[in-house]
């Protein structure tokens, strides 16, 4: 079967969650693209996309159709090579118009799992949730004669794990995009042990046509992005832990958000970070990742505190950040959570006093987005972290702490094999993170 015959019938499943709907948009504009060309015509192309909740169906399909107008908008003399045939659509918008028609029209959102056993080739972006992924490929697998390919979302559990209990016969893959995948460039690509070779060499083929960064990790719970970030977020949070022995622990929580986002040139502070992931999905991952780990335990009872107290983070279907550690107002922070008050604390209350014991940022300090964006980025970054480097203060301390914390995750996850080489390590942070530089470096001494 050829690459573009793959597609001819295809499922997503958890169509209409962030990852989902994501993926089901880049799926459907290949699958489109595929149908319009001439080698193609006459194939019938379908994409099944499946979902629990018709209300979030019928949500996907404007988010489909205002996306795809994006997309064509960019592509517009593309796209005129492929109807160069249809002489009745002449004006550009005619023929955006008509791809937004051709994409929309492969689409067919469902809530019946049966879908799925006609299809050739499963991408599943549901809950992280070990039992449920096994339970649904095993439906699937055991009712379909189609012998299907599965390519799961996971960010955490390893795929020779749901190969076997699901009986997959090494038909699955780990192809793992970054939130949100329209968007986001890195691929994680994560082979289980018995992952059929053509598996992984079709999965690649696609991610190339997106013109997306595939990246290789070995099959550890984790892999490389969230074995990196749920071990830094974790040093972030005990960090905040010590200092909260003297001070209030939203004092302590505003010092190491700013640290990990100012101090270290980062796009946000690690309990942003924490927030935009989400409290409670954070703490499910570290779970996840735990039984696999015979030398530490992932595992924060602050998270414990705050899933308990019900304030979770994440994101509303907008995109919009939900209130977690961190309060938000116009995707801005303006508050933190006291977990013993129970409320929020504006931070215009103590940052001043905070900042005051930080000190101020080295003189040559670039904001990230200045910095990360500049085509001087490796000059700008030196000059900061070597004045950095002669500071004794409060701040300084703590980004050279922090920064050897992350140098050491990035190299244990070569030394465990995780990921190939240090390139990757900091291939998955700059790319799927967007950090201005990667955790294995030389910087902070």
């Amino acid at each position: 079967m050829n690459y573009a015959d793959k597609f001819k019938n295809v499922t997503v499943l958890g169509a209409a969650g962030k990852m989902g709907s994501g993926i089901l948009l880049l799926t459907a504009c290949e699958m489109a693209d595929l149908s319009l060309k001439p080698e193609n015509k006459g194939k019938q192309f379908v994409l099944n996309a499946m979902d629990v909740s018709d209300a979030g169906l019928a949500g996907l399909m404007e988010y489909l159709k205002v996306q795809v107008t994006k997309i064509a908008e960019k592509k517009t003399v593309a796209l005129r090579k492929l109807y160069e045939e249809r002489a009745d659509l002449i004006e550009n918008g005619e023929i955006i118009e008509q791809y937004i028609f051709d994409v929309l029209s492969i689409v067919r959102p469902t809530t019946k799992l049966e879908v799925a056993f006609d299809s050739t080739l499963i991408f599943e972006a549901i809950k992280e949730d070990p039992a449920l992924k096994v339970k649904i490929f095993n439906q699937i697998n055991t009712n379909s004669k189609k012998s299907p390919w599965f390519f799961t979302n996971t960010s955490s559990i390893p795929i020779g794990n749901l190969d076997k209990d699901a009986n997959l016969g090494g038909r699955i893959l780990g192809v793992h995009f970054y939130n949100p995948p329209a968007v986001q460039k890195l691929v994680e690509v994560i082979k289980g042990e018995n992952t059929l070779a053509e598996v992984e060499e079709f999965a690649l083929a696609f991610i190339k046509n997106l013109r997306k960064k595939a990246v290789p990790s070995n099959d550890f719970a984790g892999f490389i992005g969230n074995g990196h970030f749920m071990r830094d977020a974790l040093h972030g949070i005990d960090e905040a832990l010590k200092l909260s022995a003297d001070m209030p622990m939203v004092e302590a929580i505003y010092i190491m958000n700013k640290v990990s986002q100012d101090y270290l040139v980062r796009p946000m502070g690690i309990f942003q970070l924490i927030d935009y992931v989400g409290v409670e999905v954070c703490s499910y991952i570290m779970s996840v990742m735990n039984p696999h780990l015979a030398d530490e335990n992932l595992h924060s009872p602050v998270l414990d505190k705050m899933i308990g107290l019900g304030v979770l983070g994440g994101q509303y279907s907008s995109g919009a950040q939900k209130d977690g550690f961190l309060k938000y107002e116009k995707g801005r922070p303006v508050a933190i959570y006291d977990m013993d008050k129970k409320e929020y604390a504006p931070i215009a209350n103590f940052a001043a006093k905070c900042d005051a014991l930080l000190i101020d940022l080295p003189k040559s300090y670039v904001p990230w987005k200045a910095a990360n964006f500049n085509k001087a980025k490796k000059e700008i970054l030196e000059k900061y972290f070597a004045e950095l480097n002669t500071m004794e203060t409060m701040g300084a301390k703590l980004a050279k702490e922090y920064n050897k914390r992350s140098n050491e995750i990035g190299k244990k996850l070569v030394a465990d094999n995780v990921a190939n080489n240090d390139n990757d390590v900091n291939t998955v942070m700059l790319t799927g993170f967007f950090h201005a530089y990667g955790p294995i470096n030389e910087y902070l001494k």
